[in-house]
């Protein structure tokens, strides 16, 4: 890229640590190096944190437009989005008006995306009880953005919500996590552990090669080798400990290789995230939540970053909670909200 792209970054619950995280990011001049940061919250709580925690990035003013922004590092810009009970709003304490404030500011920052006023969207983390009490109907991140950039957010292309399942057209995102060298793409999420296994089928999983070959070919990969993960012990032994890596995954990763695609035979899950760590694989498909979550946040739980991918805007992310235990103390740790930044700038740079 000539110029350095436009990340909005919204600032989470704000009873939490997304607005410190922000401003401990922001007050690295790696950040400014790559990129033009745009804050997208509340200026108040902004301020209030700053001052309740010690962190400080610079002066905080608002801007009309990210476009607009000068990327000046002695300044935070921020995109104001107006939200009751801010004034009173409390480090450390579900609230509704702190999940309506979350939900303000990842809808913002989605409209924004879809103006091209910003390149990318980096968020801060949420919480989900506020969600709750603020009757938000999404459970989280993925879901949000996948509603607000109106496409669908599950593994068979719905959208879910609190109050069921409602139909949409195309793909659902694909979310990835990134640490270090390793790379994982996520088969299915936020689903129970049978529903997870359920999905598991030769027709899924040939699918999700696919499309996270054209995922990682799109990022500059000419040729990506891809892990696949096992399901059972030992890849089920032959069948000694299940069978959906004879029925269901083996045969998938036949189909694809017979496609031209070089993904591995489904390999042990104690054993195919290391192999990644070491080169072998360039991405590992993890089959569900905890697999690859275990994995990346075992390697580097503070650097972990996730990537959603397939939405009209690029969007990464810290991967860790809001902390209300130790919110607006000067406590939290800003390098996974630093280098979820610079994960959106890197991803730019190389689809670019």
């Amino acid at each position: 890229m000539n110029k350095r792209p436009v990340i909005g970054i919204t600032l989470g619950d704000p009873a939490g640590i997304g607005p410190e995280v922000v401003l401990g990011a922001l007050a690295d001049g790696d950040v400014y190096d790559r990129c033009i940061p745009v804050v997208i919250g509340h200026e108040g709580v902004l301020r209030r944190v700053s001052r309740a925690s010690g962190v400080s990035a610079g002066e905080i003013i608002t801007v009309n437009s990210p476009r607009a922004a000068t990327g000046d590092r002695s300044k935070v810009e921020v995109v104001h989005v107006e939200t009751p009970g801010m004034d009173d709003i409390a480090p450390g304490v579900v609230s509704a008006e702190g999940g309506a404030a979350a939900n303000a500011f990842i809808k913002r920052a989605c409209e924004l995306g879809l103006a091209d006023e910003i390149d990318a969207i980096t968020t801060a983390p949420i919480n989900k009880e506020s969600l709750r009490a603020a009757g938000v109907e999404h459970i989280g991140h993925t879901e949000m953005l996948a509603c607000y950039l109106d496409q669908p957010n599950d593994a068979s292309g719905s959208f879910v919500t609190r109050s069921g399942v409602g139909r949409a057209q195309g793909l659902s995102p694909l979310t990835l996590f990134i640490t270090q060298n390793m790379r994982i793409f996520f088969l299915s999420r936020h689903y129970s552990l049978r529903q997870a296994i359920d999905y598991i089928t030769q027709q899924h999983v040939y699918d999700f090669i696919r499309r996270v070959h054209g995922a990682m070919t799109e990022f500059g990969f000419a040729d990506p080798k891809i892990g696949l993960a096992a399901l059972n012990p030992h890849a089920s032994d032959g069948g000694q400990f299940g069978t959906e890596e004879r029925d269901h995954l083996v045969p998938a990763a036949r189909h694809a290789r017979e496609e031209g695609i070089d993904v591995s035979d489904p390999i042990g899950a104690d054993s195919v995230f290391n192999m990644a760590l070491e080169g072998r694989f360039d991405c590992v498909i993890s089959l569900y939540h905890d697999q690859g979550h275990i994995a990346a946040k075992t390697r580097d739980f503070h650097g972990t970053v996730t990537a959603t991918l397939g939405l009209p805007v690029l969007r990464t992310s810290v991967d860790h909670g809001t902390a209300f235990d130790i919110a607006w103390q000067g406590k939290a740790n800003p390098i996974s909200m630093k280098m979820a930044i610079l994960a959106a700038v890197d991803m730019l740079e190389k689809r670019a």
